[in-house]
């Protein structure tokens, strides 16, 4: 576990997912074309990167947010899975809303920070994360969750992020190139692009090793999915 007396790292995206927001955030994802295609093939990746992993037979969803791999985590029989995440209001309305035969298998759920979870050792054979390390600008914090993520799986960890080499993130880099000659400030993000390079220093810093990764569109999109083995 992290030392006691350190307090986590905070950052203000964690603050606003109280109940109303919760609620907004499931039905976003499940409205309009585009983003039912997105989350269509986000779980495509997902599923992927967890073959790639040997098809864990124990899964912690972290942060699992309302649910929206639940179903696909589901679909491997005998697979438990366990869900947490920093807002208690995240995880009642994925189970309030969510399809009763996908919550049913859900084994336990904990309300818990990423950084120091308080979980034990070796929980689960992988830890899931997606669309978290993104949220995330400093590699010590990057690294600190990492190895959180280590301890608690005995096995794999998968983590996705947004990362650099594909026409999406030149486009972006464009975009604030352009902002900063015209002496405009930076758009206000709470979501960054790192270098692969940068990323999979932070991945080796923890006691990971990269297994492969799973691209959302290759040389086009930039979302990407690691799948890490832990060096016990």
């Amino acid at each position: 576990m992290a030392d006691k007396g350190i307090t986590p790292p905070h950052y203000e995206f964690s603050d606003k997912y109280d109940p109303e927001h919760a609620r907004k955030y499931f039905h976003k994802h499940n409205t309009g074309f585009w983003r039912r295609l997105s989350t269509w093939r986000e779980v495509g990746m997902a599923r992927k990167a967890l073959v790639m992993a040997g098809r864990p037979r124990s899964v912690l969803d972290l942060p699992c947010g309302t649910g929206r791999f639940w179903a696909m985590l589901a679909e491997e029989g005998g697979r438990r899975i366990f869900v947490a995440d920093n807002s208690q209001n995240m995880i009642d309305t994925g189970m309030a809303l969510r399809p009763r035969d996908v919550t049913a298998r859900i084994g336990k759920t904990f309300q818990c920070s990423a950084f120091d979870t308080e979980l034990p050792d070796n929980l689960v054979e992988c830890v899931f994360s997606i669309r978290f390390l993104h949220h995330i600008q400093k590699s010590e914090d990057r690294v600190r969750i990492l190895r959180e993520f280590a301890r608690i799986s005995s096995g794999t960890v998968v983590v996705s992020l947004w990362v650099d080499g594909n026409f999406r993130a030149w486009r972006l880099q464009r975009k604030l190139e352009r902002r900063a000659r015209k002496g405009q400030s930076a758009m206000p993000r709470d979501r960054i692009l790192l270098k692969q390079s940068e990323i999979e220093r932070d991945i080796a810093a923890a006691g990971l090793e990269t297994i492969g990764h799973v691209d959302f569109i290759k040389y086009w999109d930039k979302w990407r999915a690691y799948v890490l083995r832990v060096k016990k």
